[in-house]
């Protein structure tokens, strides 16, 4: 890109994208034209504290401004400019969780994550008084169940949001949030783009009944959808960023968006009957959808993509995580050889060894239950790995399990959307697993029975996807989302596809009954290892 690059980071025309994952919090700087810039990242962990998964937010501050400074340095390294400014910013965060604040705006408990599935008895509740399933994990279940729990905060609660609705709200002033994300604190109206207001006022009545007299509406973030403006970076927000005082205020902000949201982006999967499966510590299948969905199902999440339309999600709290695990016990192995084998060789050499296994694992069975799976009824997890004594077990067959386990509990969700008779032209990828081609991608087709597309920009997922909506607020002249997408950002595209093996379908499907079946061992172990 040479000194064209140049130019436009000293003009301020590249849009920076961050958003904060499980184990990533990433930014990446891209040209008006959607080309990346420079990245930069920085690693986090979750931390299991009184039985709750959480991250403190000082650790979110510190991300991010690690990240934004690799950004920044990565430009300087690769254009000799380091940017002074943006044309826009966009955030992007995980969905869902609990952030609570007083009118003082102090946080009122530990940032509650995604992944805490202690909310039973408020998902019960509200799916019943709402027709509607409420998962476990979304915000609205989070905050019924501090009631029910009668936790002291609730009664000084005066601002709920998500993770990237609080640095949206830190570094803008503005309490609004994308409609995508929005739509995972709360049911949304597909056809008004707000809350549902006779499922608030529902809510709001189960509410009083138990003391909270604050009308949910005033607690919630204002939901905008892709495009709207969002405000603008404060003079604190700025220092937030670059605690150097490097960056001014001023610049433009479009509403922060979750990470299925900006999955569904940096996809093209926007339009109706699409989707698109997203892969890190979670893993989940976002279906765009022609219309509403016959009854309500406990498997399916019904979102909406950043534009608003309604969405069927399939969300698993465990993902790659546990692969992850096993790379690294691998990787000190490795170590102890004397190798000095990189992580990513590591990680090739793991997936391509699925390759060679057993069409069905050999007969190993694996589950990577890290926390709680509400799909199949458990509270917490147990990560396992199983076989009988006739089993066939190699590093071959062992790894293929592995990726086997990454798809289970997601294959039997997209089992309901089948039984919906709803309509899937493409299903795209993303995620890092994906980067090692034609393993996790391959398998994937088969749990799926669709062909699977991973675009060339896949691997800079969320982050860039979030950069692109930044963009789309500068320059969408009125054109609908997908349409840009299509015509703007993804029309000289390349993508990988990989159609569904009759092999692979077949041993995948012997792998899944007996994985089925063995959800009893999961269940066991959780009774017995506390």
């Amino acid at each position: 890109m040479g000194n064209a690059t140049a130019d436009i980071i000293s003009s301020g025309q590249a849009t920076l994208g961050l958003e904060l994952g499980s184990t990533n919090i990433k930014a990446t700087l891209v040209a008006p034209d959607h080309s990346v810039i420079a990245s930069g990242s920085h690693t986090w962990e979750n931390r299991f504290e009184n039985r709750l998964w959480t991250y403190p937010l000082e650790a979110v501050w510190t991300g991010i401004q690690d990240a934004v400074a690799k950004v920044r340095t990565n430009a300087k390294e690769l254009h000799g400019i380091n940017p002074d400014t943006f044309a826009a910013i966009g955030i992007s965060a995980m969905m869902h969780g609990y952030l609570a604040f007083d009118s003082n705006n102090k946080l009122l408990v530990p940032f509650r994550t995604w992944r805490n599935t202690n909310t039973a008895d408020a998902v019960d509740l509200l799916s019943d008084t709402l027709d509607y399933n409420i998962p476990h994990r979304w915000s609205i279940a989070h905050f019924t169940q501090a009631v029910l729990d009668k936790e002291e905060h609730v009664t000084e609660v005066s601002f709920l949001t998500t993770l990237a609705g609080y640095v949206h709200w830190q570094l803008t002033g503005e309490k609004v949030l994308g409609v995508g994300d929005a739509s995972g604190m709360f049911p949304i109206d597909p056809q008004t783009h707000t809350y549902d207001e006779k499922r608030l006022a529902a809510t709001d009545a189960l509410l009083r009944e138990r003391g909270i007299t604050t009308p949910l509406a005033q607690l919630l973030p204002r939901p905008l959808v892709a495009g709207q403006a969002a405000g603008t970076l404060t003079a604190e927000g700025a220092a937030l960023l670059a605690p150097d005082g490097s960056l001014p205020a001023g610049i433009p902000l479009c509403p922060p968006e979750g990470d299925a949201g900006t999955g569904m982006v940096a996809t093209n999967a926007v339009l109706p009957r699409t989707g698109n499966v997203s892969t890190g510590t979670s893993i989940f299948a976002m279906v765009v959808l022609e219309g509403e969905l016959s009854k309500v199902h406990p498997e399916l999440d019904m979102v909406t993509t950043p534009a608003g339309d309604l969405v069927a999600m399939v969300h698993c709290n465990n993902g790659a995580s546990e692969i992850a695990d096993w790379a690294d016990l691998f990787i000190s192995f490795a170590r102890g050889l004397g190798s000095e084998a990189s992580v990513g060789q590591i990680y090739d050499t793991f997936l391509n060894a699925a390759l060679e296994g057993e069409a069905d694992a050999g007969g190993l069975l694996a589950y990577n239950y890290l926390s709680g799976e509400p799909i199949t009824g458990l509270e917490e997890g147990r990560p396992l790995v199983v076989r009988k004594p006739d089993s066939t077990f190699s590093l071959a067959n062992f790894a293929r399990a592995q990726v086997y386990s990454m798809f289970g509990t997601l294959t039997l969700g997209m089992r309901v959307l089948q039984e919906e008779h709803v309509r899937l032209d493409r299903m795209y990828a993303h995620g890092g697993i994906y980067k090692t081609q034609g393993v996790a991608q391959r398998f994937l087709a088969a749990a799926v029975g669709a062909p699977v597309s991973i675009a060339t920009t896949a691997s800079e997922g969320g982050s860039w996807g979030m950069a692109v909506l930044a963009q789309y607020m500068l320059d969408q002249n009125n054109s609908d989302l997908g349409e840009y997408l299509a015509g703007d950002v993804f029309a000289s595209v390349e993508f990988l596809v990989e159609d569904p093996r009759d092999e692979d379908v077949k041993g995948y499907g012997t792998f899944l009954d007996e994985y089925v079946a063995g959800l009893e061992i999961q269940k066991a172990a959780v009774a017995a290892l506390h």
